[in-house]
């Protein structure tokens, strides 16, 4: 997750930080940007930084 944007890394970081199983907050992090692509496909919208 080192690469990938700040919103979803502290995301990540927040998860973990709670206790949550590493594997589980990628999963977490996976889905949430699989809504995020869903709904810019549902609405043609382009990337935004901060839409996660």
């Amino acid at each position: 997750l080192d690469q990938c944007n700040p919103v979803l890394r502290r995301f990540y970081n927040r998860l973990v930080a709670q206790g949550k199983h590493k594997k589980i907050a990628i999963t977490a992090c996976t889905r949430k940007l699989i809504v995020i692509l869903n709904a810019m496909v549902q609405a043609p919208r382009k990337w935004n930084e901060n839409m996660a």
